[in-house]
């Protein structure tokens, strides 16, 4: 049995949306899955009989506090012992959960990763990625989207390897192409830190390393599935995708309720009107439901502070993909004569 945790208090509109996420998710996971909601637990009972769910469906860990938004990440972490957050964190290192999302504080999940799950061993420092839309229903990764903005060569080089596990065992690609992010294809190009960053990932055997790539390709496929950048500007192209996501459905005449519903009809002429459809549904991040901590000992992801219920129910479903993928297992494998590593 696979057991999904979810923290019911973490998020803008939570409990609210979390549960209505969860029992949304409940009609989609597998029959070997189990979601456990951590918080309030009248609170959660209360909205599971107003979506007419019985919460026999789930597993409800009952904790009395929560890391607010506003909270120092550390300090709340440590001095609210029962809160949603530091509960689900401390099943997950007990084993008693086999993952845990949030769409709560950002900082007090990364407390939580590095201070109770920690970093595998031979991990210089763990990143957050996101999935990435790519042309004709697939997908790719784009890591770091904003954990650590001021990377070192070395740190980025290990992103490479660390991202075309996960490719290959989350996504399904294999011999992933791994590409760094800069300002021109060719050898040579961008600043030092690139440079440098170039010269590391061409000398690793095992990765599929194809050299640079500019920002202009990587929705394309055509030349990578995995794309390095630091956690500053992996961020900015991450919020760039979601304003070209949210434009583009203001603009287009082509509203999604009114494809769904043509669908049957117009998708066996017409395929490329889905195939452009379903590009911009992938660059929602409603679709993905949050980012992945790559790097730590178990499954985490981090959730969008102003999730919506469809946004936790796919937090969910790539949480359980997750699991189910056994990546930190292939991550732990992959570095086991790595001594642990350090940044000078």
């Amino acid at each position: 049995m696979i057991r999904i945790g979810i923290d019911a208090m973490g998020g803008d509109f939570a409990p609210e949306v979390a549960v209505e996420g969860a029992v949304m998710a409940l009609k989609k996971i597998g029959s070997d899955s189990r979601i456990v909601l951590f918080g309030d637990e009248l609170r959660i009972k209360e909205l599971l009989k107003k979506h007419k769910c019985s919460a026999h469906n789930f597993d409800i860990v009952a904790t009395t506090e929560v890391i607010e938004m506003g909270d120092h990440p550390a300090k709340a972490f440590a001095s609210k012992k029962d809160s949603s957050m530091t509960v689900g964190f401390n099943y997950l290192k007990e084993g008693k959960i086999d993952g845990f999302a949030s769409a709560g504080s950002t900082g007090a999940m990364m407390v939580g990763c590095q201070m109770v799950i920690k970093t595998i061993k031979g991990v210089i420092r763990p990143v957050i990625s996101t999935l990435m839309p790519i042309v004709m229903n697939r997908r790719g990764l784009l890591l770091d989207v904003g954990l650590n903005v001021d990377a070192k060569p070395e740190v980025l080089a290990q992103y490479g390897l660390l991202g075309s596990i996960f490719a290959e065992s989350v996504l399904g690609i294999k011999n992933p192409r791994v590409a760094l992010l800069n300002i021109g294809e060719e050898e040579g190009k961008g600043n030092a830190q690139s440079k440098a960053t170039y010269d590391l990932l061409k000398e690793q055997k095992n990765i599929n390393f194809v050299g640079n790539v500019e920002s202009s390709y990587i929705f394309t496929g055509k030349y990578c599935d995995v794309v390095v950048a630091d956690g500053f500007v992996g961020n900015v192209i991450l919020k760039k995708a979601e304003a070209m996501y949210r434009i583009n459905n203001r603009l287009t005449p082509f509203k999604p309720w009114l494809l769904n519903l043509l669908r049957p009809m117009l998708e066996p002429v017409c395929p490329k009107l889905y195939y452009h459809q379903n590009f911009w549904n992938a660059m929602n991040y409603e679709s993905v439901g949050g980012t992945i901590v790559i790097g730590v000992n178990a499954p985490v992801m981090i959730g969008h502070g102003g999730s919506s219920a469809k946004a936790i129910c796919s937090l969910i479903l790539t949480m359980e993909r997750n699991i189910k993928s056994r990546v930190c297992d292939k991550i732990r494998e992959a570095l086991k004569d790595v001594e642990p590593a350090t940044e000078e």
